[in-house]
Order: structure tokens, then C-alpha cells, then sequence
């Protein structure tokens, strides 16, 4: 039976796939600091080993007798210390990828994020999705670092990942879109669901984004680990939907009115700094610093996942955001 280690192993996507793994017969060892919130993997069959991708002892001990990993641990949050994503996000994913050539681990699939894909050309404002500017496999980063911390880092993680792959090393980069469903445990006080509630959302950019349900990106790994191409990307994204049409999907769950005004890219854009300043205030469901791409479309196409992967999305938006609800409200957050 093929054992598989997965970092990140308590956060969103990575507790989901160590319930997936499981539930499939594959033997788990879950690695994750002694800190952390251990939720998501309560009552499953996992080897819980400590460790830290930023202690390469850890690293080289957790992929023992290792056959796969699942790296999906990263560095989130709004920090704008890009030492900081670089450190964890960066150096920790090449201590990872030496530690698994080292130990003759057989495949590595790499969670990244469209983030590392940079952003559309031109902001598509009003425009429907599937009359804006869309980003595939092909796109790359194209944006001051500093203007995107996070994005920068994944894109910089996915370079050390060709140098692995160029060294010998198997594996497959994964790039999910915005994922919703049930057990987002850290994004709770910032979650569309309870801004839009709670009536803290003031207006809404034009632009959007692309959701796909966690149950479809988990599936979109494990197509990976069976079928992805060595050295290759996929992006794991299911529809394109304007903030207006988010912002009407989750109000139709929660019976909450959407902010009535809408505000275009242009105006926002400008914003940039008096609205870093009031996110003291509002807790946006957004980075901050991604108003600056406001009125931008970030849509992406995710016919090369269900080509070469054998995948086919099996939720909704609608079914994202009505699982993500129901879970946010059974567990009181």
C-alpha cells in the first residue's frame, strides 16, 4: 500500500485530502507543526508526525519510507513581509523537494495557486467572463512583487519546482482557484460568508473571480498523483463569476442583502492606500493590496485538468457556497 505524506496536512485543502487519501486505503502521515489546530483531521487514521518546512531535519525524518507527497503547506495571510512568504513558501518548498529526492520519494504534487499565474492584461470591469480576458497554464507572473507578496511567492515556489524537475525529481504542479466548501477553518472572520452577514462588505468591485468547490480540487489531486505529466501545471478551477454574481449567490444562502453600490475597477484602483489604512477597520474578504487589481477578471480556463487528468467538476458554484454555508453555520463560526 502506497504511504503519502502531506504537508499542510491541517489546512484547508490538506486536511480535506488527508480524509480523501483515507478513505481510499492509502496510509497517511500528516505532517504539521505542534501548534497546530488539529480539527480537520479528528478521527481520522493518520500518523500525525511534527515537523516544520522550515527545519530540514524534520523534513528528512518525515519522508522515510515516503512513496508520494502532497505539499500543500504554504505561508497565507495579508503579510506584505516578503522575507516572510520567502522563507516559508520558497525556501521551505526546496527543502522539501531535496528531502524527497534525497529519500527516493516517487512523485510530488505541488499545491500552488492561479496567484502564481500573475494577473489578467486588462481589467475586464463589467465585462461577462466569457467576454474578458482568460489565463491558462501559459500565463506567468507579470507584477511588481510587492504588489502581491503572495502571488510572488507561489510563482518563485513553482520555479524551484523546475529545478526539481530538472534534477530528476517527479512532479506535478497543482493550481487551484479560489476554493470554497465546508472545513475553511482559517478563513473565518474574512470570509465573504460572515463579511456579507455581518454587513461589513461597503461595496462591490467590479471584476471576479473563479470558484471551485474543495471536493473537485481534492479529486483534481489525487487525477494528478495517478495521471498528471511530470514538470506540469493544472489548473484545478470550475466558473468564472463576476463579484456581483458571488456576492448574489451567497446572499440567496444567507438572506442577507449585497451591498448596493458597485463601485468600478477605476475608481478603486486609486484606493490602494486610504483602503489599507480602513482595513484596520474592515476586515476585507480580500488582500488589500489586490484592490489594486480591482475591475480585473481573474478567470482562468481549466480545460487542461480535465484533458490530460481525466477530471470532471462535479460541483457547482451554487454547490460550493451552499456547503460552505451550511458548515460555517453548524460549527458556529
Amino acid at each position: 500500500m502506497m504511504r503519502i505524506l502531506v504537508t499542510g496536512s491541517t489546512g484547508f485543502i490538506g486536511g480535506a485530502l488527508c480524509a480523501a487519501l483515507v478513505e481510499k486505503g492509502y496510509l497517511v502521515r500528516a505532517f504539521h507543526r505542534s501548534s497546530s489546530d488539529l480539527t480537520l483531521l479528528k478521527d481520522l487514521p493518520v500518523e500525525h508526525f511534527i515537523g516544520d518546512l522550515t527545519h530540514q531535519d524534520s523534513l528528512q525524518a518525515g519522508m522515510q519510507g515516503i512513496d508520494a507527497v502532497f505539499h500543500t503547506a504554504a505561508l497565507l495571510g495579508t503579510t506584505s513581509d516578503i522575507k516572510q512568504y520567502y522563507a516559508i513558501t520558497v525556501r521551505g518548498t526546496r527543502a522539501l523537494l531535496d528531502a524527497a529526492m534525497q529519500n527516493g520519494v516517487q512523485r510530488v504534487i505541488h499545491t500552488s495557486s492561479i496567484a502564481a499565474l500573475g494577473v489578467p492584461n486588462c481589467p475586464s470591469e463589467m465585462i461577462a467572463p466569457k467576454q474578458s480576458p482568460i489565463m491558462n497554464e501559459h500565463s506567468t507572473w507579470n507584477i511588481k512583487p510587492v504588489y502581491w507578496p503572495y502571488g510572488y511567492s507561489k510563482y518563485l515556489a513553482e520555479l524551484e519546482i523546475q529545478k526539481a524537475v530538472a534534477s530528476g525529481l517527479d512532479v506535478v504542479i497543482t493550481n487551484p482557484s479560489y476554493v470554497v466548501g465546508p472545513g475553511d477553518i482559517y478563513r473565518t472572520s474574512n470570509s465573504p460568508f460572515i463579511q456579507i452577514a455581518n454587513h461589513q462588505v461597503p461595496f462591490i468591485p467590479t471584476g471576479g473571480v473563479n470558484i471551485v468547490h474543495i471536493h473537485d480540487v481534492v479529486n483534481g489531486h489525487l487525477a494528478a498523483l495517478e495521471y498528471g505529466k511530470r514538470g506540469e501545471r493544472y489548473i484545478l478551477a470550475n466558473e468564472n463569476l463576476t463579484f456581483k454574481q458571488l456576492f448574489e449567490k451567497i446572499s440567496k444562502q444567507n438572506h442577507t442583502p449585497i451591498p448596493k453600490m458597485i463601485l468600478p475597477g477605476r475608481v478603486v484602483r486609486p484606493l490602494v492606500y486610504p483602503l489599507q489604512i480602513l482595513n484596520s477597520i474592515i476586515n476585507f474578504p480580500l488582500p488589500v493590496e489586490l484592490f489594486r487589481y480591482a475591475g480585473y477578471g481573474f478567470y482562468v480556463n481549466n480545460q487542461k485538468s480535465i484533458t490530460d487528468l481525466n477530471l470532471t467538476y462535479q460541483y457547482s458554484a451554487d454547490d460550493a457556497v451552499r456547503d460552505a454555508y451550511v458548515w460555517f453555520e453548524k460549527n458556529k463560526v
